[in-house]
């Protein structure tokens, strides 16, 4: 989904905001902790990034393939300072530098760092610890569960915050940022929310199938029946047989 718009009202932006202000006065004796997880598809990211334009923040989605070495170095390339040799060097850097900028720090698909073991949470741990800056992870449903097995670092977390679904509401909003020019009847909107399960990216191609479709009929306003004859998003294709 494109970030270009604001997407401010959407009930996850809003979560992720309230999660990050009360991260931000957080009094000095807790963590200024938290986690936000949820399934795939109901818009964690673009929530995040409205939070992290917002407030400044440091947004690091963390890679498939990346090591702790290279998370150190992304963050350092973010915050504009040549990074050191040694892992040890680069997190020591990045201790510094957060806590002398005190920007918040939000790391996205942490599922992969959790996955690396407890050496490299304990490395976050140690990053969250001394810069003392509100830290946000994003992850999959299950990446509270994941966090479990190292108490020390789950101790920590001040708030859990679940991604929810989008509703009907969340829908007709992004209607109105994707297709600005047509006035599209509710209960199409209530349809393709139903069909979409709560799955923003699922909505978003359905809105821009709506507007082609209208674009083709001519049509400025879209009924129920304006789209009895088209699926909202394609299926996977069957394997074809040769």
């Amino acid at each position: 989904m494109a970030l270009d718009a604001q997407p401010a009202l959407l009930t996850n932006v809003t979560l992720f905001t309230e999660l990050m202000n009360r991260l931000l006065n957080t009094p000095d004796h807790l963590t200024p902790l938290g986690v936000f997880y949820g399934f795939s598809g109901f818009g964690k990211t673009i929530s995040a990034t409205f939070a992290a334009n917002r407030h400044g923040a440091l947004y690091l989605e963390v890679g498939a393939s990346w090591t702790v070495k290279k998370f150190c170095q992304m963050a350092l390339k973010e915050l504009g300072v040549v990074p050191a040799k040694t892992v040890t060097d680069m997190v020591e850097q990045l201790i510094e530098t957060l806590a002398i900028e005190t920007r918040p720090l939000i790391i996205d698909e942490f599922d992969h760092i959790a996955r690396m073991g407890e050496k490299s949470v304990n490395i976050i741990r140690e990053i969250l610890d001394k810069a003392q800056i509100p830290v946000i992870l994003i992850g999959e449903e299950y990446l509270p569960s994941s966090l479990k097995r190292w108490e020390r670092f789950d101790n920590r977390v001040r708030s859990w915050v679940a991604a929810q679904p989008a509703s009907v509401s969340d829908a007709k909003r992004l209607a109105k940022m994707y297709a600005p020019e047509l006035t599209i009847a509710d209960p199409v909107m209530e349809d393709m929310a139903t069909q979409a399960n709560g799955i923003v990216r699922r909505i978003c191609h359905g809105i821009e199938t709506v507007r082609e479709a209208a674009s083709l009929k001519g049509l400025s306003e879209v009924e129920l029946k304006d789209v009895a004859d088209i699926t909202y998003w394609q299926t996977r294709p069957a394997a074809r047989k040769h």
